[in-house]
């Protein structure tokens, strides 16, 4: 039981207690930060939003969620993730507004030679929803879910 004060909310154990408010931004270690940008720009209409050239790192959004892109460094000796065997990201999950922008977004996957669709836009189980997965550049696993 929480009891709360006009500021903070405390629990039982008198800890204050917090209420996060989703994602500020997702990071992701890449093979090749330009490609995965110009991905992300071209495809689903990130901006580029800042940069750390030094890092290197590149930030994009979609004016709702933000990307931090981080350039691996060795490249020819990197591990490549296994969704069965690896604990840390399995995928993420990006809303488009339609159906439609589903049905095209996946048409226009499905003409580049650096993404792997994993299956095309599809029901969700029982719900209202559609969804597909894809690898983007890089090996990375991409949900894109009609709202």
């Amino acid at each position: 039981m929480c009891t709360t004060s006009s500021s903070n909310t405390t629990t039982n154990s008198g800890v204050t207690a917090i209420t996060t408010l989703g994602i500020h931004h997702l990071g992701l270690s890449v093979t090749n930060i330009k490609e995965v940008a110009s991905f992300f720009i071209e495809q689903l209409n990130f901006k580029q939003v800042g940069e750390k050239p030094d890092y290197p790192a590149i930030f994009i959004s979609d004016s709702t969620v933000m990307l931090t892109l981080w350039q691996i460094k060795d490249v020819d000796n990197r591990v490549e993730f296994d969704r069965t065997k690896n604990v840390g990201l399995h995928h993420f999950a990006l809303k488009v507004s339609t159906i439609d922008q589903l049905q095209a977004v996946y048409q226009n996957l499905t003409k580049l030679d650096n993404v792997e669709i994993e299956f095309a836009p599809e029901a969700l189980g029982a719900s209202p929803f559609q969804h597909m997965m894809c690898l983007i550049p890089g090996g990375i696993r991409l949900e894109l879910i009609s709202e």
